[in-house]
């Protein structure tokens, strides 16, 4: 397996790194997610409306994590932004989807990886928020009472 060091230095494992999960982890993290998500009244059918092919998205997902928490190479499609910019979204998604991934995350990953993968998840989410939600309507000045 070779490892790379990522954009997010602070988040990647390193090269020196003890191996925190196996692939086995964040293959039952991924299908523990999506368990969770398809089931979810409202990421359910926009992941059912969205992705056409689970298994081959599952295999991507796996390659994200496997890079993001154990720096492998095998995820090779830029940055995931680029490939949800498109998606209609509110806040309440990126809510429930932190909900979902959290309690996959603890029913499946070792400590060490679920801190790893809730901080990235945590940085991913507000990002991908700052590109995807609109900006909050400006604030009023109070005005002074006198």
């Amino acid at each position: 397996m070779t490892r790379n060091i990522g954009p997010c230095t602070d988040l990647d494992p390193g090269l020196d790194a003890p191996q925190i999960a196996t692939e086995a982890d964040i293959k039952a993290l991924v299908q523990r997610f999506y368990a969770l998500a398809l089931g979810d009244d409202m990421l359910g059918p926009m992941f059912r409306a969205t992705i056409a092919d689970f298994d081959a998205h599952y295999t991507i997902v796996e390659d994200f994590w496997s890079h993001s928490l154990l720096g492998t190479d095998r995820y090779q499609r830029g940055t995931p932004y680029s490939h949800h910019a498109h998606l209609k979204v509110e806040a309440v998604h990126f809510d429930r989807w932190m909900t979902a991934f959290t309690a996959a995350v603890r029913e499946t990953l070792p400590a060490a990886a679920a801190e790893l993968a809730l901080k990235r998840a945590a940085h991913m989410t507000q990002a991908f928020k700052a590109g995807m939600l609109p900006l909050p309507a400006p604030r009023r000045p109070a005005t002074l009472a006198g």
